[in-house]
């Protein structure tokens, strides 16, 4: 079964599709807005990805989550089921084709800490970065059920990295 999209070498044009969404996207949260950023792997450069840009939104708290969904459906998105407590998800499909993914977390969400520290992980060790794309292609090639298993097959790496850098902390 195919991923949400297949998995392309590195684009340099990423960081600006990120900055456009962020444009686009900030407006809709408003005063509880504390920052975007850019997270997952189109966040980590030279490294393959799925082409679909990460948003990390921090909020001061949900606010209006009716209100913001209209918004974001205005723009596109399509609510998902939240992928832990608080944190809430978006998509963007266009044409079909999954484009962003808009995760929106309150600050001190355990959530952002983890993504962000992967993401600077990747960014910091060419050799975690090769390591982390190799898996990820393997996994695409051997997927049978989609985007769950995939990604739940990702997730052992990734809690191991994490746990080794507190460790090492």
């Amino acid at each position: 079964m195919p991923l949400t999209s297949q998995i392309s070498v590195y684009d340099p044009r990423w960081p600006d599709l990120f900055l456009s969404e962020q444009q686009r996207i900030r407006s809709v949260f408003a005063n509880a807005l504390v920052t975007i950023h850019h997270v997952g792997s189109t966040a980590v450069p030279g490294l393959a990805a799925k082409p679909e840009i990460d948003l990390l939104v921090e909020v001061s708290e949900h606010r209006d989550v009716g209100d913001v969904t209209e918004r974001m459906k205005s723009l596109g998105y399509v609510r998902g089921t939240d992928l832990s407590q608080d944190h809430h998800f978006y998509r963007r499909d266009v044409n079909g084709v999954r484009t962003h993914k808009v995760h929106v977390c309150p600050s001190g969400h355990w959530q952002i800490a983890r993504m962000l520290r992967f993401r600077d992980l990747l960014r910091q060790d060419p050799d975690l970065s090769a390591r982390y794309q190799a898996l990820k292609l393997h996994l695409e090639a051997t997927n049978q059920h989609g985007i769950g298993e995939y990604l739940a097959s990702k997730a052992p790496f990734i809690d191991a990295v994490l746990a080794h850098k507190r460790e090492r902390d």
